[in-house]
């Protein structure tokens, strides 16, 4: 009985992640000041979770990993505790009943360093010289004790401490910025509701500078060494903005920020209000502006829409694909139709075997899920015609802002708007392997 106590505590229920997040709460704030030494790697963090309990709490955890944990205190009073493996396993010293508030301090340090996995590594990570966190999925533990799981939504305050020399950007709005002998204290405030894969960090030797003074404001940090190149790819900003609002209405933070690191990267990275990518993302010539929409969309979809579970991920990654297509076709580029088709034809060569509305952990990232995803979209689009189609989208990021959702509610909200049920269709885009063909367009929305 204890045991099972305890498995219920530990772990979220989360079909593709079970060993992440946790159960018996919900975070409602965290507040991190964080001290970073650059040239050492030495992190040194005071974390205080406020949470409300779901059920009387004898035990709770914490997902935390690689550092050492020095103190745990529980509304103030010390707690006994043990950290194994990325589980910070803790026992107040007076339990906590259901639905009353509590707030855990953690003390920690070390030389935090990212998880590795089935995606590579993923979380804290060095720099040449600074550093980048990438969280999404199962990153955040690598550098602050959370709830990490993507439904469990919450708001920050981020204080780091870092060398003068050096920028620190993280999610949430600069609110204070105080600066020392030889080290530099930056405060941000993150209100919006928050899952922990969406906070980040990023320091480096960056110039910060307004990318668009317009609603909502976009700001940008850059090394010196690409503003030029980086002031015509990003050149678009403003008018990507605005357009991208209209097709799924006003942006819902009040800040877009967007870094380059001096390093390459893989892939851009999107956290919340905030977009990353890499030295080689920027050349002067615009080659990768369809990933400034995509990162662009995912404040929308992904962010203040996050899905409840891992299995729904289409709906961050099939909308954000998508919206590639919108920017490409209103910017003078291919158009959407063309693109779909496009897409159609690629994946009609490969292989069948992907149900994008549960596609299983190992294909989370898979590029066919991006590209069926945006495919399911356009499809959709043709059924129920342009009006019905974008009223969907809108209502979509409306009535779910800062929620969580599921595949299920956008389904069921399709069918409302289109006045007519939707199953078979859906059913074949999402939750079967073979590819449909695209219905006919409509001639009328």
């Amino acid at each position: 009985m204890k045991e099972a106590a305890r498995a219920g505590a530990d772990r979220s229920g989360d079909p593709y992640l079970p060993e992440h997040g946790n159960g018996g709460y919900r975070t409602r704030h965290y507040d991190l000041d964080l001290d970073y030494r650059i040239a050492t790697n030495r992190l040194t963090g005071r974390a205080t979770v406020t949470a409300v309990a779901t059920h009387g709490l004898t035990r709770l955890s914490l997902d935390l990993a690689g550092l050492r944990v020095e103190q745990v205190l529980v509304d103030g009073a010390a707690a006994r505790y043990s950290h194994v493996r990325h589980k910070l396993h803790v026992r107040p010293p007076v339990p906590v009943p259901a639905g009353a508030e509590f707030r855990v301090e953690v003390r920690y340090g070390g030389r935090p360093r990212p998880l590795a996995g089935r995606w590579g590594d993923i979380g804290w990570d060095e720099l040449a010289d600074g550093v980048l966190v990438a969280s999404q999925p199962v990153g955040a533990p690598s550098w602050f004790p959370c709830n990490d799981h993507p439904a469990d939504k919450a708001s920050y305050r981020i204080a780091v401490t870092a060398a003068t020399p050096y920028t620190v950007v993280a999610t949430g709005r600069l609110a204070e910025r105080r600066r020392g002998a030889s080290t530099t204290a930056w405060v941000y405030e993150l209100p919006e509701p928050t899952p922990s894969y969406l906070v980040s960090i990023q320091i480096g030797r960056y110039e910060r500078t307004n990318l668009y003074s317009g609603v909502p404001v976009q700001r940008a940090a850059v090394p010196t060494r690409l503003r030029r190149p980086f002031a015509h790819d990003f050149g678009r900003q403003g008018e990507m903005m605005q357009v991208l609002q209209r097709f799924f209405g006003a942006y819902p933070f009040t800040e877009y920020t967007v870094v380059v690191t001096d390093d390459d990267l893989d892939d851009p990275i999107e956290a919340q209000g905030m977009s990353i990518f890499g030295a080689n993302h920027v050349d002067g010539r615009r080659t990768h502006e369809r990933l400034v929409a995509h990162e662009l969309a995912h404040q929308w979809f992904g962010n203040s829409l996050t899905v409840a579970d891992w299995r729904h991920i289409w709906l961050n990654e099939g909308f954000a694909t998508y919206a590639e297509w919108l920017w490409s076709g209103a910017s003078g580029g291919p158009p959407v139709e063309g693109l779909a088709r496009m897409w159609h034809a690629r994946l009609r060569t490969r292989a069948a075997d992907l149900r994008i509305g549960d596609p299983g952990v190992s294909r989370m990232f898979d590029e066919r899920l991006y590209k069926r995803g945006g495919l399911t979209l356009h499809a959709l689009r043709r059924e129920v015609g342009d009006d019905v189609f974008f009223r969907t989208l809108r209502a979509w990021v409306a009535e779910h802002r800062h929620g969580t959702v599921t595949t299920a509610q956008f389904i069921a909200l399709a069918e409302r708007h289109a006045a007519r049920p939707l199953h078979d269709f859906f059913q074949a885009w999402l939750y079967a392997a073979p590819l449909p063909d695209l219905p006919g367009p409509l001639s009328a929305g």
